[in-house]
């Protein structure tokens, strides 16, 4: 083999292994992308969740503050009609 065939020669391996060694890197860059993604999705979904109990919670604890306001004001009506007489208590008098 002449030197210019070992250098073509040594030149083509040079590359063939540079070529494998890039494919390498892009596909571990790829699988670390592809899980990044997979957690930021991960992420964004117990966001949603975690916001939509929240939202679940908060709308329960309005409904029995409404519930105690109302009980309240029908407590504070029956008491001024039976004050003035009007009320279900004064109704047997």
């Amino acid at each position: 083999m002449s030197t210019g065939d070992k250098a073509a020669f040594h030149a083509g391996e040079a590359k063939g292994q540079t070529q494998e060694k890039t494919d390498n890197l892009f596909g571990k860059a790829s699988n670390a992308a592809s899980g990044a993604k997979d957690k930021t999705a991960e992420t964004a979904q117990a966001a949603k969740d975690h916001a939509v109990e929240g939202k679940d919670n908060a709308g329960g604890f309005l409904q029995q503050t409404g519930e105690k306001l109302k009980n309240a004001a029908q407590g504070t009506t029956d008491a001024v009609k039976n004050t003035l007489g009007i009320g279900e208590e004064n109704k047997g008098n």
